[in-house]
Formats: C-alpha cells, structure tokens, sequence
C-alpha cells in the first residue's frame, strides 16, 4: 500500500515540471504587464511618483558629495542679504558682487533665512542639502499637477523629471533663486486645481516676489480668473496679490520706494550678450538694439491675443464642467471615482502655453532659466498630435540646447527651431484634440 502510495505521488514528474514552468512564465510575464502598466499609463503615475522622487534625493545626494559645487550668484545673494540684515532699507544700496539687487522682496527674506541657517552663507553644502528638499518637494507638485490632468505616460515624466544634468546643475550645484520661484509656482497650480483660490493667489504672488518671471503666466491666471471667478471676485484675487506685494516690499517702499520698485521690477534690464543661449545666432548690436526687445514683446503680445480666445473656450469649458462634478459627486456612490482629468487639462494647457510663450519670445534666457518652463515641457508636447518618437526626440533637442556651453549658433537656432515646433503642434491642435477626451 506505501508502495503504491509513493508511485502515485511520483506519477507523471514531468508532467509537473511542466505546469511549475508554465505557472512561472504565466507570473512573469503578469508582473511585467504591470511594470508596463506602471510606465505607459498616465492614471497610474501617482502608484510610482514616491519611489522615483526618493531615487531622485539619493542621486542629488551623490551629485553633492561627488561632484564639486560652482560659485556663480550664491555669494552675491548672501552680500545682498546681508546689506538688508544690517539694517539697509534702500534698494539702491543693497549689491554683491554680481551688481545690483534686482529681485523683489520675497526673495530678500527666504535668503535672509538660508543667511542664517548657512552661518553666512558659508557652509555651502548645508545650503546645498536644502535644494535637495526643494527638488523633492518640487517634483511632489509637478507630479500631483500631471497626476490630475491624466495626460502624459509616467515614463516620460520619469525620462524628463528625473534625467537633465541642467536642472541637476542649477538646482544642487548653483543655488540659483528660480527654484524657488518655480516651487511656490507650482504650489499655487496645485492650491488653484483644488479650488482654494485664496491659497493660490498668495503663493503665486509670494512666487513672484521672488523672481519676476512667474508673471509669464499672468495672461492665462487672469483669463481663469475672469472666466472661472467673474469680475467682482477677479478683482478681490487681484488685491490679495497686489497687497502681498505691498506688505512684502513695505520696509523698501517706505525708505525709497523709487528705488524698491526700480530694483525689484525693472523690466527694462539690459541682458548681456556673452550669457545668452537663445540669441546665439544674432550680432551683438542686434541683440541689445531697444528695436529688437520691442520686437519681442510686439511679437508675445501678438501671440497673446492669438491665443486668448482658445483659453476663453478653455476656462468656460473649465467652469461648465466644474458645476458638472458637483452635481455628480452627490448622485455618484462614494465608492466609485469620477475621472475628471478633463477639467485640470483645461486649466493647466493655458497656465503652461502662456509661460512657454513668454519664453520663446524672452529677450536672452540664461541657463539657469531652464528650469522656468522645464518641467511643463511634457505637458506641452503631449498637447501636440506627433508621433511620440518625434516627440521626444523634440524634448532631446531641447534638452542638448541647454547643456550645450557656451552656447552656439547652432545650438540657439536649433532650441527656437524646437520651440516653434511645440508651439505650433500645440495650438494646431486647440480644443478638438489638446485635451483627451
């Protein structure tokens, strides 16, 4: 009877080999069915976003102990700083080595912390690790912003978000400002998707205290505004903004306040040529012609207006389908989710086009304005009908334009070559096919 026992066990081991192998082929090929799931699907980015935003802190960790950190404008915010914590009031007389302070009073007190916390601004590396907590929270919101709007593969996000030298760079071996700016930028997207315009307003002005650039998206916030909010509540939006700047800059306004808003807001700057990496191509004397910035803004305003009835159609669209997920959200079980990835397209494409617009038609971009429009770069190219290979081969372009130092003839007409390209498949395209349906 054991003996029978036995063989009856034994029967048929290859048999069961077979089904072993199989059974473990079947669950291989299951998990990478889920990894390409995880990688391809954009209602699956917010499952990764953790994982990728540590491995991006471990590698800013290594990039800092590894690699050697490059003065350029960190000594001179410190000397600015320190004019104003030695009880200098007037704007004209706060400089460092770089010249004068030319940024708003937002970014005199968040400087005037890292002052502190970085003995002087001498402990480098100290400051440095503080980055690191601005990328990773940076990345959290850029991620949340396209977790929303449902739009564009995790993979390329990962690709964008995770792989440029240049951000790298301007981030944890500059200590340049615009991260910062960019950071309460984003914030405010988010405060702004989630319905807390109060919130939204304060941090895109506290965003604009500390470096003006965030006002390239000013266009499309006062149509969503106007659109979304009516004119009453605009204008109560618009004070909030207005009186953040006014508390901020109260000490300056009530020294000299000429000189605070001449400082902070000049936007009659001459740019140098030598640091340019979008007007390569052009002679000098072109470049700092006053007929060429007027060109310029001719030419962004002109395109402003193009656009202008695109993100009207977007923000009414926007506030039509906002009512819509009201009176849902009552009707629908609490179990079931509503996919609503439509109404934070419609929000985020004119807050993203208006700024990219601003910087194809910027009078010189330096390298440490990559980080600007950066991160929306995806957004705008998945707002485009090309194929995705010409895509991302488009991002790569731009991607090498920005890393090549100096910049060249070549690498200046090429990066507006790109731009032209993106512009023109995301505005081509418009209501019909801009936003997924």
């Amino acid at each position: 009877m054991a003996v029978r026992r036995e063989a009856r066990y034994n029967l048929n081991p290859e048999k069961s080999s077979k089904r072993s192998n199989k059974s473990c082929i079947e669950n291989c090929w299951e998990l990478w069915r889920l990894l390409l799931l995880l990688l391809t699907d954009p209602r699956k980015l917010s499952s990764i976003t953790t994982l990728f935003i540590l491995a991006e802190i471990v590698v800013n960790i290594l990039i800092i102990e590894k690699v050697s950190y490059t003065e350029i404008d960190w000594r001179a915010y410190m000397q600015e700083v320190a004019g104003f914590l030695n009880g200098t009031m007037d704007y004209s007389k706060l400089r460092g080595d770089t010249g004068p302070l030319v940024y708003p009073a937002g970014f005199v007190y968040i400087f005037s912390g890292f002052y502190y916390v970085t003995s002087h601004g001498v402990h480098i590396k100290t400051a440095q690790y503080i980055y690191v907590a601005i990328y990773a929270f940076t990345l959290t919101l850029v991620f949340k912003i396209y977790a929303r709007t449902k739009k564009v593969p995790p993979y390329v996000l990962i690709l964008m978000c995770c792989t440029s030298y240049r951000i790298h760079s301007i981030f944890v071996l500059r200590l340049f400002n615009d991260p910062i700016a960019m950071l309460l930028l984003y914030a405010s997207v988010n405060a702004f998707l989630d319905n807390r315009w109060y919130l939204g307003s304060v941090l895109y002005s506290l965003a604009v205290s500390v470096k003006m650039n965030i006002l390239l998206f000013a266009p499309a916030l006062l149509v969503a505004y106007l659109c979304i909010l009516g004119l009453s509540k605009t204008l109560i939006q618009l004070s909030i903004c207005a009186f953040i700047q006014l508390i901020l800059g109260l000490p300056f306004l009530l020294e000299n306040p000429i000189a605070y808003i001449k400082g902070a807001f000049n936007l009659g700057r001459i740019f140098e040529f030598k640091w340019t990496v979008n007007w390569r191509f052009l002679s000098e004397e072109v470049f700092v012609h006053p007929y060429f910035h007027h060109s310029l803004l001719f030419l962004h305003v002109l395109m402003l207006l193009y656009c202008l009835r695109i993100w009207i159609v977007y923000m009414e669209s926007y506030t039509k389908l906002k009512d819509v997920e009201k009176s849902l959200k009552s009707q629908v079980p609490k179990k079931e989710k509503l996919d609503m990835s439509i109404v934070s397209q419609l929000f985020v494409y004119p807050l993203f086009l208006a700024n990219f617009i601003g910087i194809m038609f910027s009078r010189s971009l330096h390298y440490q304005f990559y980080v600007w429009y950066y991160h929306t770069l995806p957004y705008i190219a998945w707002c485009t009908e090309y194929k995705t290979v010409f895509k991302l081969t488009i991002l790569g372009m731009i991607e090498l334009c920005w890393n090549t130092y100096p910049s060249t003839v070549f690498s200046s007409a090429a990066l507006h070559i790109c731009h032209i390209i993106l512009l023109y498949g995301a505005l081509k395209t418009k209501s019909d096919s801009t936003v997924e349906k």
